[in-house]
């Protein structure tokens, strides 16, 4: 049995819609073996994540959420949102493999073609997304951003209750991607994970008349965790390297820094100074 925490940055009551779309489209993509749980934003949030400012304000529940799994006994955490908010401090939080959906979706892009186009939002949206793309180390990889007009992005969930909505938004987001691959792009890219729920749920898994794939990030991010699920036990349970990067405090060290910070890095066990 593999347990996997998704974690959505949409709250229940602005989003239902999706919700609905997101857990059947999980369910139908998930091993037999796999047991899924969705948890949505609860605290402050969940409706304008495009802003750095507000995203900081949800990743503080993200990174809670992060120590809560682990303790649940999950076995992998992801991270449904495309700003991968929380993403390397959650990685430096838990021993549990921890994926985020922009650095998922943007490496299997990488190894789908030579090239991909990101379509996000709006162009507030896009400087995020492109930020952590060349963080990443595939800055290169992008061969052009597209922008809808989609200002607010609680908007997106008009397009599963209502036709017209739904129409203008797929058609929108055709015309984009349509005009990327014309202009050379391999593999396009859904940038907000709404938006590929949206598509995947309308059977748009590439471009009309054409061999570009449309890349379904949401539910490769749940193949790719089962994945990791699976080769991390097979190498003997390590996943995370603690080496620079991702390294955790010292165990001498941890008292000290609950005295100022609270009950931070659960997984590390004091150990007193020799």
């Amino acid at each position: 049995m593999k347990k996997i925490w998704y974690q959505s940055l949409t709250r229940t009551d602005r989003w239902q819609g999706y919700n609905v779309e997101l857990r059947k489209m999980l369910d139908a993509a998930k091993q037999a073996d796999t047991e899924i749980e969705i948890h949505c934003i609860e605290k402050r949030g969940g409706i304008g994540d495009q802003f750095h400012y507000l995203e900081s304000i949800e990743a503080q529940e993200v990174l809670e959420n992060v120590q809560r799994a682990e303790g649940e006994g999950f076995d992998a955490f992801v991270i449904g949102n495309i700003g991968d908010p929380g993403l390397r401090e959650a990685r430096e939080l838990a021993t549990i493999p921890v994926l985020g959906l922009c650095e998922t979706s943007t490496h299997l892009a990488s190894m789908m073609g030579r090239n991909f186009a990101l379509v996000t939002g709006n162009e507030k949206h896009a400087t995020r997304i492109v930020d952590n793309v060349r963080r990443y180390g595939l800055g290169m990889n992008i061969h052009s951003v597209r922008s809808m007009s989609v200002e607010r992005l609680v908007d997106l969930e008009d397009g599963f209750g209502n036709v017209e909505a739904r129409e203008a938004l797929v058609s929108e987001f055709l015309r984009a991607g349509e005009q990327a691959a014309d202009e050379g792009a391999e593999v396009v890219i859904p940038s907000i994970g709404v938006l590929m729920v949206l598509l995947a749920s309308q059977g748009i898994n590439a471009l009309r008349n054409s061999t570009v794939p449309v890349l379904n990030g949401s539910l490769a991010l749940i193949k790719i965790a089962e994945a990791v699920i699976d080769i991390r036990h097979a190498m003997g349970g390590l996943w995370t390297s603690r080496r620079a990067l991702y390294a955790q405090p010292p165990a001498d060290q941890i008292d000290e820094l609950r005295s100022a910070y609270g009950q931070v890095f659960n997984s590390v066990k004091f150990r007193r100074p020799a």
